[in-house]
């Protein structure tokens, strides 16, 4: 359901839980629900689910205030396209500007990989309302019939060649109750923007240095301030000295906070100093006598234990251990937070803004009602951005400093206090007999975050647990494999110490321990690994994306000695997608991937540029994760502390060849964002065992 409201300009807005309907069956603007107004003159209505707002300005501008996060994996571009698609307007004329924190919004969450599908029907429907209602105003003003116009490049073409922008028309748009032309988006067969590679409408801005990031912006007043933290994970101030600190040029105030003590200063240079001056006693964390050999040991226990296998059968079985790995965005957290007595307001990048926004509240002691949020872009995330921790310490900083802050966190601070992937142990057994896996079991036991001090756990139905499934012809559980019965369980031990989620979340490690397995049950029947694979795929849509990295990356090709291809899918998010990597291990312990080739179906896909940068992005991802990127844990510290010793793939650990293969389809958008990395590490991980002979049960390799 589109609303028209009202306003000197045409403002639409629509939630997407709402069916399409007619242009007449439109309810009129007196009978809408409360608006308010934003600070661009945006007007958001509704309560519904996805709630976007479209207005045509008289500068002929088209814009959409997006209740998503931009953190460079183009959302704001494909949205854009959106747009342009149905309002036929130009891609310059469409403005997308990301929402405040608003806790009418019931979806204002960037994650899961649902941004692009659950925003493509709203997205197009608001747009070809607006275009319907244009369109009538022209008509009406030209007096002739609706049907009979057209609209090109945010411009309105009557048959005998007069034209009016939607600007010049916006207000009269925005005093109609109906349409005289049917408001459906088009079909995917006259679509001339969606589906054609599109750089990112932001691209100059960012290689510019125009677009702009919380480090960037200048809130009047706001001062730089930095924390310093305890050396052990969870450790506390037991006695503090800042004489010296306080007494250094331009420090305004030193506060203390739960993660440790804060400077707020004229410069983040002067910050610094202070913060470095500052003589502080820590009491060690509860992770203190806890390291990385513990660590390992205690989730292995935990792993639950295998049933019997089937009676007669041979097995294929191994352990995987994953270790801690920081998601380490290019952009260190920033945040800027003004908190008064009956206000606050807050400058931040956020995947979650309305959970931010009632945790800062509850934090500082105020009304939700009285806290703004801004999203800001972000450069980076992969995860991070879900949580709002600089956020929160820069509240409460500038609660207790009386001052407008702008917190920074360094990198060290992010690697060594900041949220990361949580390790965890695998336990994989495939049975098979007659030449047919009859049985898959996958257990596993994970790090979980706890304000304990660390106590084993069990969860049976873990509801992220692996579902390796089956298809014919033998009877099985649903999953993406034919692989009889299957089972799988799952443990824990709880740990203080900040986790969360990271791009792919379980799957990153589940499925990448699964394709191993899969590789070397092939192994033992004597089969090749594609081959295997495709006679055992329950999904036809996953066997097509197989086969094309396999004809496209050449598969089975000869290749010098000590290089090795390896292969891996997956399926997630509505969509699937298949890797195929070539690596050079003559050096084992420095291995390189050479080249890579992708191939996803994703449904219809709105920016295939956008869909090939995540693919590649994956790539790096897996590569990083299996040869060189983790974290380590000593004596309840993080030993990483930047990218000298976090080992994230470089330029010289890239493949010299990278291709994405999309495969056509004409479906409903599905995700595609976390999608490629499982089968990126899988493949990675394939290729080294088949180069080397040697069966990868750790991770990162060269740890």
């Amino acid at each position: 359901m589109v609303y028209a409201l009202a306003a000197t300009t045409l403002t639409l807005a629509t939630p997407a839980t709402a069916d399409a309907l007619p242009a007449d069956a439109l309810p009129r603007a007196a009978e809408t629900p409360a608006v308010s107004s934003g600070s661009s003159g945006v007007i958001v209505a509704n309560r519904g689910r996805e709630m976007l707002g479209l207005e045509v300005t008289e500068a002929n501008k088209v814009v959409v205030r997006l209740p998503r996060a931009e953190v460079g994996q183009g959302i704001t571009t494909a949205v854009a396209m959106m747009i342009a698609e149905e309002l036929d307007a130009r891609l310059a004329d469409v403005e997308i500007p990301l929402a405040d924190a608003d806790p009418r919004l019931e979806n204002q969450f960037t994650g899961g990989s649902s941004s692009v599908s659950s925003l493509y029907d709203p997205a197009r429907r608001l747009a070809a309302t607006a275009r319907a209602r244009l369109v009538t105003a022209a008509a009406r003003q030209w007096k002739v019939p609706a049907r009979t116009l057209r609209t090109h490049d945010t411009t309105v073409v009557a048959p005998d060649g007069r034209t009016a922008t939607f600007g010049s028309l916006s207000a009269a748009a925005a005093r109609l109750r109906h349409a005289d032309v049917p408001a459906w988006p088009k079909p995917a067969s006259r679509h001339t923007v969606i589906g054609h590679p599109t750089t990112r409408i932001d691209a100059r801005d960012i290689v510019t240095g125009k677009a702009t990031y919380a480090g960037d912006l200048h809130v009047a007043g706001a001062l730089p301030t930095v924390v310093a933290r305890p050396p052990t994970l969870g450790g506390k101030v037991s006695a503090l000295d800042a004489a010296a600190a306080r007494a250094l040029p331009g420090v305004r105030a030193v506060v203390r906070v739960p993660g440790g003590v804060a400077v707020v200063a004229e410069s983040f240079h002067h910050a610094f100093r202070a913060r470095d001056a500052l003589r502080i006693t820590w009491t060690p964390g509860p992770l203190a006598a806890l390291s990385d050999t513990a660590i390992r040991s205690r989730l292995r226990a935990a792993v639950p234990d295998l049933a019997a296998p089937p009676h007669g059968s041979r097995q294929v079985q191994g352990e995987f251990e994953f270790a801690f790995v920081s998601h380490a965005p290019m952009e260190v957290l920033t945040a800027i937070a003004d908190v008064r007595e009956h206000r606050a307001e807050l400058w931040f990048s956020s995947q979650s803004p309305g959970y931010a926004q009632a945790e800062i509240a509850a934090t500082v002691g105020l009304p939700e009602s009285a806290v703004k949020v801004h999203v800001v872009r972000g450069g980076g995330s992969f995860g991070r951005r879900l949580n709002h921790d600089a956020a929160l310490e820069a509240a409460l900083i500038s609660k207790k400093a009386h001052l407008p802050v702008k917190l920074m966190w360094s990198r060290n601070d992010d690697m060594r206090h900041g949220r990361m992937r949580p390790a965890s142990h695998h336990l994989i057994r495939a049975s098979h007999k007659d030449g047919r896996v009859v049985a898959f079991a996958h257990h596993m036991a994970s790090v979980n975050e706890s304000a304990g001090s660390g106590v084993a756990t069990t969860a049976r139905q873990h509801p992220r647990a692996p579902r390796p499934g089956a298809a014919a012809p033998l009877p099985s559980n649903e999953g993406l494999y034919n692989f009889g019965s299957v089972k799988g369980d799952w443990g824990g031990i709880e740990l203080a110490m900040p986790l969360g989620a990271w791009r792919s979340v379980d799957s990153g490690t589940s499925r990448t321990a699964e394709e191993i397995v899969v590789d070397e049950v092939a192994r033992s029947l004597r089969r090749d690994p594609v081959a295997f694979r495709r006679t055992t795929l329950r999904s036809k849509s996953v066997r097509a994306v197989l086969d094309k990295v396999a004809a496209a990356g050449r598969w089975g090709r000869e290749l010098p000695a000590g290089h090795g291809q390896g292969v891996a899918v997956h399926e997630e998010y509505g969509s699937c997608v298949a890797a195929l990597a070539e690596i050079d291990a003559s050096d084992p312990a420095h291995p390189r991937v050479t080249r890579v080739v992708m191939a996803a179906d994703v449904g219809t896909v709105v920016n295939p540029r956008g869909l090939d940068a995540q693919l590649m992005g994956a790539a790096i991802d897996g590569i990083s994760t299996i040869l060189r990127a983790g974290l380590h844990i000593d004596r309840g510290a993080v030993r990483e502390g930047s990218f000298s010793d976090f080992h994230y793939a470089r330029q010289r650990h890239s493949p010299w060849h990278f291709e994405a293969h999309l495969m056509p389809s004409t479906e409903e958008p599905g995700g595609a964002g976390e999608l490629g990395v499982p089968a990126a590490a899988g493949a990675v991980a394939n290729a080294y065992a088949r180069a080397t002979g040697r069966s990868p049960r750790r991770f990162p390799l060269t740890f």
